[in-house]
């Protein structure tokens, strides 16, 4: 009866370890890798990069304010978006990752007007890193609208050598309601700051 016990006791203790052992989290090692995975599941697939760095509005901002110096902050929307829609002052600069045709031609397929890629992207966007004294392997934040667009961003400079490229993946005005107004998220509804204001010095200029 007694070695009965003892052997129960020892299957008891045995499946007690093996349960804490399973909850433990992972070794300080691996624990950059798991939280990675687990930020690129959270992230919407049309928002996912192939670095797969992301930060939101607040986040952002407050790496700016910490450590701007060895950060640059990027918006990569369309000249229009900038002068119409608002931007926030605490960025670098502004390089438009796509923009539209010259003669504002329509595309009927997507319904809006045809957009052409900006084929001096990445050069344009070392620039400002020079001009802040920053090379290719130090932070850089891209944001756009809502998201979809920096993460193209992103994987265009990643092809460019940049390493620490990071997606402001909810983007200036946010992601759309169900009613159709982006009024979800992003940096104009987390109460960041922002203007109409242009400002000739970080508005973008082809060639400056």
């Amino acid at each position: 009866m007694k070695r009965e016990i003892a052997i129960l006791s020892a299957i008891v203790i045995a499946a007690a370890i093996s349960s804490a052992s399973a909850q433990a989290p992972a070794a300080p090692g691996a624990a950059p890798a798991v939280a990675a995975a687990q930020a690129q599941a959270a992230i919407p697939k049309a928002k996912q990069t192939s670095l797969g760095l992301y930060m939101r509005p607040r986040e952002a901002a407050e790496t700016m304010g910490r450590e701007g110096a060895r950060t640059l902050f990027v918006d990569v929307r369309t000249r229009a978006e900038m002068m119409f829609t608002g931007w926030a002052p605490m960025i670098d600069g502004h390089v438009p990752f796509v923009e539209v045709t010259e003669f504002w031609d329509w595309d009927d397929k997507e319904g809006r007007y045809k957009l052409d890629a900006n084929p001096v992207f990445s050069r344009d966007v070392e620039r400002l890193l020079a001009a802040k004294g920053l090379t290719k392997n130090d932070r850089v934040i891209l944001m756009c609208r809502s998201g979809d667009r920096s993460a193209r961003a992103v994987d265009k400079l990643a092809e460019a050598g940049f390493t620490q490229v990071y997606s402001q993946y909810e983007g200036f005005e946010g992601d759309a309601s169900p009613y159709g107004q982006r009024t979800v998220n992003g940096w104009k509804n987390a109460g960041l700051a922002w203007t109409y204001k242009p400002d000739k010095a970080k508005f973008y200029a082809a060639g400056r």
